[in-house]
């Protein structure tokens, strides 16, 4: 499956900006099922600077700086992806949650080592009781683990409405659990908080859904916007992705930017301006479609 993306972030500001420095993850990436056949990145007013390379997490970075006076910037990617549709996992039947505990503890393998820092309280999702009880039921040590976050992704999408009056960035998870309600970055972290409570390793990832789905299809939750899910480690066969927004196993409709330990390590367009006011308007124009 082939897809043409194009994301376009734009900010008016109410006062004219002297200078700006950005950094951008908004490139995608690379990664299992996923190939980048071409991504460009357009800034205007065009950029005195800029510079790439991959983080950390092995996400590509965009850094920039916009020397002339502005009253507007407006970032555009346009790329094109390729999508390989991978298995579903197996919900009855393989590794049991004890034992994804056991393997972490142990870290016999180099990829175990790199899957516990995924383990730890991160700068937007924190210990708390709050976590550990939503999904204290799920995890016995002898249940089949991707039966049990199966499970959390469902109730996470019955249990809590998508509203996007709701939040913002800076939402805590505690307000997300007491009013039920957020969006798809939100169900996210609750779904990592819950994982990490329970001794599992857990990452955000951020990305696309497909704008318009095939013919007789029902339009996902969050297709308009970029997009949020996680994934859990899985000894042995690495990582799995769900969807707690849309209650699904991400397939073919999925595309990803990059990932990290929550929102923060990969927030799309983010940096510091001097000047422009005490206003500023930000907007969002994404579009997701299928290749002939």
């Amino acid at each position: 499956m082939k897809y043409h993306v194009r994301h376009t972030t734009r900010y008016d500001y109410s006062d004219q900006v002297s200078q700006g420095y950005s950094v951008a993850y908004l490139l995608p990436r690379d990664c299992r099922g996923q190939r980048v056949l071409r991504s460009n990145i357009t800034i205007s007013p065009s950029a005195a600077s800029r510079s790439q390379r991959e983080d950390y997490f092995g996400n590509v970075v965009v850094y920039f700086n916009v020397e002339k006076p502005h009253n507007s910037l407006e970032v555009t990617v346009d790329s094109e992806i390729e999508i390989a549709p991978t298995e579903k996992p197996l919900l009855a039947s393989g590794i049991t949650c004890g034992e994804v505990r056991q393997a972490l503890q142990l870290c016999t393998t180099a990829e175990e080592v790199r899957a516990v820092e995924f383990l730890y309280d991160s700068p937007m999702i924190k210990s708390a009781k709050e976590l550990r009880e939503f999904g204290h039921d799920l995890f016995a040590d002898d249940r089949p683990f991707m039966e049990a976050v199966h499970e959390l992704n469902s109730r996470i999408f019955s249990e809590f409405k998508y509203d996007p009056t709701f939040s913002s960035v800076a939402t805590p998870l505690s307000e997300v659990l007491e009013k039920k309600r957020g969006v798809c970055q939100d169900f996210a972290q609750l779904a990592i908080g819950v994982l990490r409570s329970q001794g599992l390793a857990a990452r955000y990832v951020s990305g696309y859904l497909e704008t318009l789905p095939p013919p007789g299809q029902e339009k996902l939750q969050g297709a308009d916007a970029s997009h949020a899910w996680f994934s859990v480690y899985v000894p042995g066969d690495g990582w799995n992705d769900f969807d707690p927004t849309n209650d699904m196993v991400p397939a073919d409709q999925h595309i990803t930017t990059a990932w990290g330990r929550d929102y923060s390590d990969v927030t799309p367009l983010k940096g510091v301006v001097f000047g422009g006011g005490s206003d500023q308007v930000l907007s969002v124009a994404v579009d997701v479609e299928r290749n002939p």
